[in-house]
């Protein structure tokens, strides 16, 4: 499978409350330290939970801080100053 195809496949299987970073679904993906790749996936494809990837360190998507803020708050997670606060986590 392409990296593409790999990468949909994680972002797929996450449910909603889940969150992870743009490396873990790299590693998950089978291409660790592809994590820029996964960003580009997310912007090149429509009706990913996109919303649910962060930076190793919680950030944000920047530009969107207001949008995904409000999904993941809907989903019960906690942000604060464009952080997520919960511990982003690898998925089982």
């Amino acid at each position: 499978m392409a990296l593409r195809d790999d990468v949909i496949a994680v972002l797929g299987a996450l449910r909603p409350g889940e969150v992870v970073s743009y490396g873990e679904v790299a590693s998950q993906a089978g291409h660790p330290g592809a994590a820029r790749a996964v960003g580009r996936v997310l912007r090149e494809s429509n009706g990913l939970p996109w919303w649910r990837v962060v930076t190793a360190d919680g950030r944000l998507v920047p530009g969107l801080e207001d949008e995904q803020t409000r999904l993941l708050r809907a989903e019960g997670i906690t942000v604060r100053n464009d952080r997520v606060k919960r511990r982003v986590h690898e998925r089982r």
